[in-house]
């Protein structure tokens, strides 16, 4: 899946599979500005910043189970958001300060370093990959992801896949060609 933010005319979260279809809204009524987006991968929840209300909210990806995590002040300005073990870690544009903040804890938010100009955080961790198992995407034996001449996405499954083209080029009638 695709998780993504909109903040044009109706402000919203949205899902789709990684070949853009099956979009679907998760967050769409009290949300504002929702820029900065993270996922728990483990626990499929989803976080998002919404920087005009100055909050740090969660939902599963159905959209269900959703509450605020931190709200205030002390989190304006924030941009970038990631997830990792108990904690999110976000960057404040106004002090420039890298922030940990309990996600289970609102109480707990900590500055740890300073940073000049960033606009993203990511936390690279082994622990924060999931295991990859064989998937439509694969490399086929003449070197072709999923036997598409340019581009593969997964679709609905990991079984599921579609075969796009770069720009400039059309897909054949065979659905793997670019032309």
């Amino acid at each position: 899946k695709l998780f993504f933010t909109d903040y044009g005319n109706a402000a919203k979260v949205e899902r789709c599979d990684m070949d853009g279809m099956n979009r679907t809204w998760i967050v769409d009524s009290k949300i504002e500005q929702p820029t900065a987006l993270a996922l728990d991968l483990i626990n499929k929840y989803v976080y998002w910043v919404d920087i005009y209300l100055d909050s740090v909210e969660v939902v599963d990806y159905q959209g269900r189970k959703r509450h605020t995590v931190i709200k205030g002040r002390q989190i304006r300005h924030l941009c970038g958001l990631t997830v990792f073990e108990n904690y999110l870690y976000t960057f404040n544009s106004d002090n420039l300060s890298i922030l940990r903040i309990n996600r289970y804890n609102e109480t707990d938010v900590q500055a740890l370093a300073r940073l000049d100009n960033a606009k993203e955080i990511r936390v690279y961790q082994k622990r924060t990959q999931t295991a990859v198992r064989s998937h439509a995407c694969e490399v086929d034996p003449y070197g072709m992801p999923g036997g598409c001449s340019h581009i593969c996405l997964l679709s609905s499954s990991y079984k599921a896949r579609t075969c796009r083209c770069r720009t400039g080029f059309i897909l054949g009638s065979d659905g793997r060609s670019c032309k």
